[in-house]
């Protein structure tokens, strides 16, 4: 096969285990090096996935990351460690991966992944895995996907389940908007930050993506499209939903509208927060103007006091929004209440609960001390 890259001597002794692989061998080892993956994050589900391609020998691989590690990381991104806390993740990202494999070129994409470069990216490589973890994202890699005609390895996590499919109209399968058409109202679904989720779990799903972006370079097995596989975790099971091409569907369908990446769903907000427009709010500058301008302010904190660690705002009061109904009579009658909490979500349901209870006044933060830090 003159067109894939050879293996040195090296290579052949560190793929060894794959070259007696009946279905693999040496053709199939130069066909990975010779192909490329675009990884969405290098978070959960990206840094197991980021690990085994690498390791696999697949030859170009591209992570886009724009974040730093935070410490609230280590306990699922197994891609960081201690000493790089507070630095960029793909700094952390390249320095694991070449350890792991120096034959692997890496291509570092500090950057969001928006519908402004969401083309030109895709383009550059055979497969995406789609290690993200909102939904505007999700929709967009599928989009992108679609119009260039590129597999798209779905994985996504909660708590203690998970899920992996592959989206490729163009291999006879469905498309992200045939399982979910529109993008869930606001509280519909709670904050990747504020649902939590077992540490070892993204390890399972991401290696599972992985094996399925091997597959599909390879060209082996049967990839799962048009099915669903779901992990519980609790249970030790396994099951498959099958999943239809939907002749509706705004992007796949027999009546296609959507023929962009810059629509609804994929310009929508990226941020982890489910608020509700509805509810009143203020920006974490406004309120750091009336702190400054010396306004006596009730601030109410609802996160859960290990979360205090991540820094606060001063005078805030804390009070879990688990126990906020139990406490509520410690909350000031006839004044403005100003809530935040991590991101925005819970502080929005508990405005929500203290609008419900008498309390007409209460305010969230947008953003939560996430913004608040940025700030």
């Amino acid at each position: 096969m003159p067109d894939l890259p050879p293996l040195t001597p090296d290579e052949c002794t560190r793929y060894a285990r794959h070259l007696s692989v009946p279905g693999i061998g040496e053709d199939g080892q130069r066909r990975l090096k010779g192909s490329s993956v675009l990884m969405i994050g290098t978070g959960g589900l990206g840094s197991p996935a980021a690990l085994y391609l690498a390791a696999a020998g697949v030859g170009r691989i591209g992570l886009i990351d724009p974040d730093t590690v935070d410490r609230s990381n280590l306990q699922r991104q197994i891609l960081h460690g201690e000493s790089w806390v507070g630095k960029a993740k793909l700094d952390s990202a390249a320095d694991r991966l070449r350890e792991i494999n120096p034959h692997v070129e890496l291509e570092l994409l500090p950057l969001h992944f928006s519908p402004d470069n969401a083309v030109d990216l895709v383009s550059r490589y055979d497969v995406v895995l789609d290690g993200c973890d909102n939904f505007p994202t999700r929709f967009l890699s599928n989009d992108a996907c679609f119009l260039l005609k590129k597999p798209c390895v779905y994985g996504s996590i909660f708590r203690f389940e998970g899920q992996v499919t592959v989206f490729a109209p163009h291999l006879g399968g469905p498309c992200y908007r045939c399982m979910l058409p529109t993008l869930p109202p606001p509280g519909a679904a709670p904050s990747c930050e504020e649902a939590g989720v077992l540490g070892v779990l993204p390890g399972v799903i991401g290696s599972l993506q992985a094996m399925e972006t091997i597959k599909l370079l390879l060209g082996i097995g049967e990839a799962p499209l048009g099915k669903l596989l779901c992990y519980d975790a609790l249970g030790t099971s396994f099951r498959s939903l099958r999943l239809r091409r939907d002749p509706a569907c705004r992007l796949c369908g027999d009546t296609p509208v959507i023929d962009s990446v810059h629509n609804a769903e994929t310009t929508a907000s990226a941020t982890c927060t489910m608020s509700d427009p509805s509810l009143p709010s203020i920006s974490v500058q406004d309120l750091a103007a009336r702190i400054d301008a010396g306004d006596d302010l009730y601030i109410l904190d609802v996160r859960q006091p290990e979360e205090e660690a991540e820094g606060t705002i001063p005078g805030a009061v804390l009070i879990p929004l688990g126990t906020l109904p139990e406490r509520i009579s410690e909350l000031p009658a006839g004044r403005e209440i100003l809530v935040h909490c991590k991101a925005g979500g819970r502080s929005a349901r508990a405005v929500k609960f203290l609008h419900e209870a008498g309390f007409p006044q209460a305010v969230n933060i947008d953003g939560g001390i996430n913004a608040w830090k940025a700030r």
